[in-house]
C-alpha cells in the first residue's frame, strides 16, 4: 500500500502559482497584496489552523520544525507527479516525506546526522508485526549494557530498570551497522521516546521531548516536582507509537528517494539541473547550542554532538553570507524553470525581514524572486508548555520567499 496523497490542495501548473495565491480565497479571506522595499506580499491563510493534524507518519518531534501543510502547499502548486522535490535543510523530514505523501521523488540533505536517522526510515517503513517481531528479538537477546561515563547524568530521567533496556536497545544497533529497515525503524522511533512530559516516553516528566534538558535541569525538575523516575515498558513504548505512526498499515513512497547527512552548499550527488522545486526553512538567526540540545539523542545514536559543524549566525550578515552559499549550490542544481520556495520565519519579534536578505543573497545568481507568500494565522506556534498561551505571544506566521531560477 502506497503512501495516500494529501487532496486538501489539487496541483496546479507552476506558471500559474503567484496568480493563484494572489486570488487565493479558501478560508474565506481575500489575499491582501502589497509592495514593500521592493518586494510583493501575498498574505493570507492559505493553509489553515484546523488542517494542523497532518498524516501520522509525520508525528515526529524536532526543534523548530514546521507544519505538513507548508510543504503541502507548495509542492502541490510548484510541481508535478513524479517531479523531485530536494530538501537542503530537511531537519525532521517534513519535506521529503510530503514529497513522498504526494507522489514525487523525495531529496534531501542536513548537516545533522540525526535527520537522516529521523527520516529515511518513514520512507521504507515497515509493518507493526515486522517491529513487534524485532522488539522480541531484542528482549531475548538480552545485551548487558557496560557502564557508561554519562549514568549518573541518565538516572536523572530514567529509572535504572529502564535504563538498562535503553542501553541494551542502543547496544543492540551498535553491533548490527549497518541497520536493516526493521531496526533503522525502531532506532528512530525510540530515539523520539526518549523524553517527554507523558508516560507515552521512557523518561520521567520532562520537557519538551524535542530536545534534552541538561542532567542539573532535570534535577531541579525532579526536586520541584518531588517525583523519581518510574519503570518504563521500554518494548511497549516503541510498539505503540510504531502502530500509531504507521496507521495499521504499511507504506512505501513511489520513487526512490536519497537522503544524506551532508552540508546544504555541497551535494555532488545531486545531478546538475535535476531538482524541479526546493522547499526548505534554513537555521534562523540566534539559534540553540546543537550539542546541548541534542546530547541526549546523540548519546543514544552514537553521535559525538562536538562534531556535528551546525551553522550558527549571530548577524544578518554573517546569516546572507551562508545563505548566498547556499543558493550558489541551488543554482547548479534546481532546472531553469523549477522554483524555490525559501521559508525564513519571523526573528526577533519581527524586527529582522529575512526575506530581505535573502533578496541580497541571490543578487546576482540565476534566480528571480516572484513574491513573498505569508501565511497568517490565528494561532501561535510555540508550544503552551513554554507558558506561551495562544494568541498572545510566539510566532502567527510563516514567511516563505518565492524564487524561480532563470
Amino acid at each position: 500500500m502506497h503512501l495516500v496523497s494529501n487532496p486538501a490542495r489539487p496541483s496546479r501548473p507552476a506558471g500559474d502559482f503567484i496568480e493563484f495565491v494572489e486570488r487565493f480565497d479558501g478560508f474565506g479571506a481575500k489575499t491582501e497584496v502589497f509592495e514593500e522595499d521592493g518586494l510583493s506580499y501575498y498574505v493570507n491563510e492559505f493553509w489553515t489552523s484546523r488542517q494542523r493534524q497532518a498524516g501520522r507518519i509525520h508525528e515526529i518531534s524536532y526543534r523548530a520544525c514546521f507544519k505538513a501543510q507548508l510543504p503541502g502547499f507548495f509542492i502541490a502548486g510548484l510541481s508535478a507527479a513524479g517531479d523531485t522535490v530536494h530538501d537542503p535543510f530537511m531537519g525532521r523530514g517534513t519535506t521529503p516525506i510530503q514529497a513522498a505523501v504526494m507522489g514525487r521523488r523525495a531529496v534531501g540533505v542536513d548537516i545533522n546526522p540525526l535527520s537522516v536517522l529521523l527520516t529515511r526510515p518513514r520512507l521504507a517503513p515497515v509493518t507493526p508485526g515486522a517491529v513487534e517481531a524485532r522488539l522480541g528479538e531484542i528482549s531475548q537477546a538480552g545485551a548487558a549494557a557496560a557502564p557508561d561515563p554519562l549514568d549518573g547524568d541518565l538516572l536523572e530521567f530514567y529509572h535504572p530498570e529502564t535504563l538498562a533496556r535503553i542501553k541494551g536497545l542502543r547496544e543492540w544497533f551498535a553491533r548490527r551497522e549497518p541497520a536493516d529497515a526493521i531496526d533503522d525503524w525502531i532506532r528512530m522511533v525510540a530515539l523520539n521516546r526518549l523524553t517527554g512530559h507523558s508516560p507515552g516516553f521512557f523518561s520521567v516528566y520532562t520537557m519538551p521531548p524535542n530536545q534534552a534538558v541538561s542532567a542539573r535541569s532535570q534535577r531541579r525538575i525532579n526536586a520541584r516536582r518531588g517525583q523519581t523516575p518510574p519503570v518504563r515498558n521500554v518494548t511497549a513504548i516503541i510498539a505503540r507509537k510504531s502502530r500509531s505512526l504507521l496507521g495499521g498499515g504499511a507504506h512505501s513512497a513511489s520513487h526512490r528517494p536519497d537522503l544524506r547527512c551532508a552540508p546544504a552548499q555541497h551535494t555532488p550527488h545531486l545531478a546538475d539541473a535535476s531538482v524541479d522545486l526546493v522547499v526548505t526553512s534554513p537555521p534562523f538567526l540566534d539559534i540553540v547550542n546543537y550539542a546541548d540540545d541534542n546530547w541526549l539523542r546523540c548519546w543514544f545514536a552514537g553521535i559525538d554532538p562536538a562534531a556535528v559543524p551546525i551553522a550558527m549566525h549571530r548577524s544578518v550578515e554573517a546569516w546572507t553570507a551562508f545563505v548566498r552559499e547556499v543558493f550558489g549550490e541551488l543554482a547548479r542544481v534546481v532546472r531553469p524553470g523549477g522554483h524555490v520556495a525559501f521559508e525564513v520565519g519571523e526573528v526577533r519579534n519581527a524586527k529582522v525581514l529575512l526575506e530581505r536578505a535573502v533578496r541580497d543573497a541571490v543578487e546576482g545568481l540565476p534566480f528571480a524572486i516572484e513574491g513573498v507568500v505569508v501565511n497568517l494565522q490565528d494561532f501561535t506556534k510555540t508550544s503552551n508548555c513554554w507558558g506561551v498561551s495562544n494568541n498572545k505571544k510566539g510566532v502567527n506566521t510563516n514567511r516563505i520567499v518565492i524564487m524561480v531560477r532563470k
